[in-house]
This record gives structure tokens, C-alpha cells and sequence, in this order.
């Protein structure tokens, strides 16, 4: 009876619910010509001294969309940006110390517009590329990882640049971000002849400033195509 009633509480106690719920957000940037991710490293805790996504614990009143916000504005003095939500990483040794599920949110954001400074329980913040990522804490290489995954899917089905080039851009600035996006290296006259063949940009009767080379056309995105073709999707093949 009392073996029956130990096991009873046992049982219980492995399929009590969870209370144990984190934010990690990936925040994408291009930089000339380079895909970053925009680290933290932590100024305290098991982690203190090592680098993650920025994130942390969700307060009891406060929705995850919130947290995500709030977390990412106290550690990089990141602030209204439009943060999409991945999924949840809940891997039951992910974290040492106990059982504590995580929900992935990522964005794509314009490194010129914001001023990155660490706070919270950070004590730095700042961009890396992403084919220089250090060893992060818990599972945030995982995390990382699908997040580009994901970011892969998304370029071949819907316009990507908006948010992460400057007004106007020169052809070889898209290509070099849908290359350093997909990992691949694409043929300039090949991309040339499908992204114009799309009607998405809008050539400008401007060139490149300042530059040692031959000064390239700039363009813009047609906004008005480019949301139609987000929402409506396509299959953009390289």
C-alpha cells in the first residue's frame, strides 16, 4: 500500500506542470555584405562570462510577446521592433539546473537604426557573424541554427531585404545577402535577370557615392508588390 502510494506520488510528480518558462531572441542584421546575430554575454548566473541570445525569465503577469519584448529592450536597448515567434525548445536537459522550456522569437532589423547597449544582467552586447558564432550557452547554437533554417524557407518564398538593407541598395548588396542567407554562391546575371523579372525593385536614377570602383545603379523595393508578394508567397528558385 505505501510502495503503491510512493509510486502514485512519483508518477505525479513527473507529469506536474511546468512552471519554468524563458524567452531567446535571435536578431538578425546585414553589415557590409555580412550576416550578423546580435549577442549577449551574461554578467551573472551558472552562465556569467559566457555568450547567448539575448532572453530570460517571463514575469507571471506578462504575455510572451511582452517578455519578449521587455527582455530584449533591458539587456540590448533593443525597442520597437517586430519580433515573430518560432516555437518552443523544451529539450528536458537543455537547461542544468532544472526543467525550464524556452520560446524562440527572431527578427530581421537594420543595424544603421539602432544603437545597441548592454543593461540587465548583461554586460556586453554585440553583433557577430554568423559564420563566427562562439560556443553559446545551453542549447542557443540549436536555437540559432533554426532560426536560419527557418530564415532559408522564408527567402524562397517571400521577398526578404526590407528589413535588413538600406533604402537604396545596389543589386550586388541583395545578392550578397541572399548569399550569405542561403550559404551558396549565385551567378550575378542569373539573380540579376530573376529579381528584376519580379518587378519587386525600382531602379533609381542615382549611383553609388564615395566608392573606389565604377559606381552601380541604386534601387528600391516597390513597397506595395513587395507586401503583396509577402502575403501572397511564391518559389523563388537560385
Amino acid at each position: 500500500m505505501v510502495s503503491s502510494l510512493h509510486n502514485s506520488i512519483a508518477a505525479k510528480n513527473d507529469y506536474s506542470a511546468m512552471n519554468a518558462v524563458t524567452i531567446d531572441c535571435v536578431i538578425f542584421g546585414f553589415d557590409k555584405g555580412s550576416l550578423e546575430v546580435l549577442l549577449v554575454q551574461h554578467a551573472e548566473g551558472i552562465s556569467k562570462g559566457k555568450w547567448g541570445l539575448p532572453g530570460g525569465w517571463i514575469n507571471k503577469r506578462e504575455s510572451t510577446d511582452d517578455a519578449a519584448h521587455r527582455l530584449l529592450n533591458e539587456l540590448t536597448a533593443l525597442d520597437q521592433i517586430y519580433l515573430e515567434q518560432l516555437k518552443a525548445f523544451g529539450n528536458p536537459d537543455r537547461f542544468p539546473l532544472r526543467r525550464v522550456i524556452t520560446i524562440g522569437y527572431y527578427a530581421l532589423i537594420k543595424r544603421e537604426d539602432y544603437n545597441i547597449k548592454a543593461g540587465f544582467t548583461a554586460s556586453d552586447a554585440k553583433w557577430y557573424k554568423i559564420n563566427e558564432i562562439p560556443d553559446l550557452i545551453y542549447d542557443h547554437n540549436e536555437i540559432l541554427a533554426y532560426s536560419m533554417k527557418h530564415l532559408r524557407n522564408r527567402v524562397r518564398q517571400a521577398p526578404i531585404g526590407f528589413e535588413l538593407l538600406p533604402e537604396k541598395f545596389t543589386l550586388l548588396q541583395l545578392m550578397h545577402l541572399y548569399e550569405e542567407i542561403l550559404g551558396i554562391e549565385m551567378d550575378k546575371s542569373n539573380f540579376r535577370r530573376k529579381i528584376l523579372h519580379m518587378k519587386l525593385l525600382v531602379p533609381l536614377d542615382e549611383k553609388q557615392q564615395d566608392v573606389s570602383h565604377r559606381a552601380a545603379q541604386l534601387y528600391k523595393f516597390d513597397s506595395e508588390i513587395y507586401t503583396k508578394l509577402t502575403e501572397k508567397g511564391f518559389n523563388f528558385e537560385f
